[in-house]
């Protein structure tokens, strides 16, 4: 067979497309790589929410990043769609999803800086000992003569630099503590600590891919999750702490249908909780599922004793850094704060006394009462169907999401995930959409910098970006239907 033939067989077989995903991928680290070797460390990257081009404008980077982006997000659902073809086995997709993970490693954080702030926080823990739900970088740093460590110390040096240098820990004391391992280990130097936790996410990203693959046996989901862009930039390039809460929400899935075992189901999620305390909304819908064979009576019964099982494991972590209530003055932190969303909106556009407190308020109240019910009703529901069950918490979690939480931010779509596997098809393409488009939404900010009044252009964008998902489903769901009845006609 002659080369040119060669080549137009490849070609047609469709596995030059799995390539071009690879080459598209080192092209978007390519403005890293280039960032990277100019200045020899990420120690003096300070500029969030740019593409890491100095040489060129905001505007031309902002238009290189969504001509990248774009292509990026093509060829991945090309590969979603073509998956019988390109993968004859699940071994070969791991190692597909490890390939592009290590490329999104040499990404710099350039649409977050939390990291730093999160390295930050474990050096000042395990270095100088102090305990950071008490004492933030910025006090430590200012108090007496400790600025002479800033020289030395670029992990401290870099949190101390952040937006939240002057904030206690808003998170639980399970990532705190992965913090602190990884800040121990890194000699206090900021290149070796971001390397050492971007590969622990690579490492955490492909457990995940790992467990989705367990739950459902499906190419479909593993390539969903696993290749997404959202979760390469998110979770790899700008190191968000949520995918740990994924893992510990999959593992505590696993355990609970995979192995029977509801002990080891109640440890994960009580972890993911010490994490970020969203996950403690999946805590009835499990308890309830396991012992949906029992009568309500014993169903409430075991709620309470696995409820307290599951609060002692959350409250053992809390004993690594508790001294009094302070320790939980973090969560209340992240509540105060507004960014991207609508309560930005109402923030900037309706000057009327206490307006967002009130309609805060009332959502939340809104929100318990119907969460409420819904719990009192699985108690004495007689058929519990598990897929049935994890609709309705993703509908709370879609809730929490874009209507209690003032602080907003596109990582947390992340928290979607692991539910998808049982949801309906207008759901899924729900989830993945809105996290691709927060990602293009993000250009209001590679375009003008990081600033709160940038969350308002943000929140329109993506807005309408969800009100064009929802139509796209709701036509093509329509035109189904139309079809169907012209073809029985």
């Amino acid at each position: 067979m002659k080369m040119k033939e060669k080549i137009e067989e490849f070609i047609k077989s469709k596995k030059i497309i799995p390539m071009f995903f690879i080459i598209i991928s080192i092209l978007f680290a390519i403005p890293s790589m280039r960032y990277l070797l100019e200045n020899r460390t990420i120690g003096n990257f300070n500029e969030y929410y740019k593409f890491c081009l100095d040489d060129t404008n905001r505007v031309e980077q902002t238009i290189l990043y969504i001509l990248i982006l774009t292509i990026l997000i093509v060829f991945y659902f090309l590969i979603v769609k073509n998956r019988e073809k390109l993968f004859k086995n699940k071994k070969q997709i791991y190692i597909y999803i490890a390939i592009i993970s290590l490329i999104f490693v040499i990404v710099v954080p350039f649409l977050s800086s939390d990291v730093f702030y999160y390295l930050g926080v474990g050096r000042l823990d395990s270095k100088y000992g102090q305990n950071p739900y008490y004492v933030t970088i910025h006090d430590f740093v200012e108090n007496g003569d400790n600025s002479k460590y800033l020289e030395q110390d670029t992990v401290l040096a870099n949190g101390y630099e952040n937006y939240w240098s002057n904030t206690t820990v808003v998170y639980g004391p399970i990532w705190t503590l992965i913090c602190k391992i990884v800040a121990g280990i890194s000699f206090g130097n900021i290149d070796i600590a971001l390397l050492v936790l971007k590969l622990l996410n690579v490492v955490i990203h492909l457990l995940n891919c790992y467990l989705i693959y367990k739950l459902t046996g499906k190419k479909l989901f593993l390539l969903l999750y696993g290749l997404n862009p959202y979760m390469f930039i998110e979770g790899i390039a700008n190191v968000h702490n949520d995918i740990y809460v994924v893992t510990c929400i999959l593992a505590s899935l696993y355990f609970l249908l995979k192995r029977k075992n509801i002990i080891i189901s109640i440890v994960f999620l009580a972890l993911a909780t010490a994490i970020k305390y969203f996950a403690i909304l999946l805590l009835p819908f499990i308890i309830i599922y396991y012992f949906r064979d029992k009568k309500p009576l014993e169903r409430l019964k075991n709620c309470f004793l696995y409820g307290m099982l599951f609060i002692f494991i959350v409250a053992i972590t809390y004993l690594l850094y508790v001294q009094d209530i302070q320790v939980l003055g973090g969560i209340m932190t992240q509540q105060e704060k507004f960014a991207k969303n609508f309560y930005i909106i109402l923030m900037e556009y309706f000057d009327i006394p206490n307006l967002i407190a009130n309609v805060n308020g009332v959502c939340l109240g809104l929100f318990i009462v119907i969460y409420f019910f819904t719990c009192l009703t699985l108690l004495y529901k007689k058929q519990i169907h598990f897929r049935e069950e994890m609709r309705k918490a993703e509908y709370f979690l879609i809730a929490f999401l874009f209507l209690l939480i003032t602080n907003f931010q596109p990582w947390y779509i992340m928290w979607l995930f692991p539910l998808m596997m049982w949801q309906k098809k207008e759901i899924i393409q729900f989830a993945m959409q809105i996290a691709l488009i927060s990602q293009f939404a993000n250009c209001v900010f590679l375009l003008n910098g990081e600033g709160w009044r940038n969350g308002t252009p943000f929140t329109f964008f993506m807005v309408l970006g969800t009100l064009g998902t929802v139509l796209k489903v709701h036509w093509g769901r329509k035109n189904k239907r139309i079809l169907g009845e012209f073809r029985s006609y």
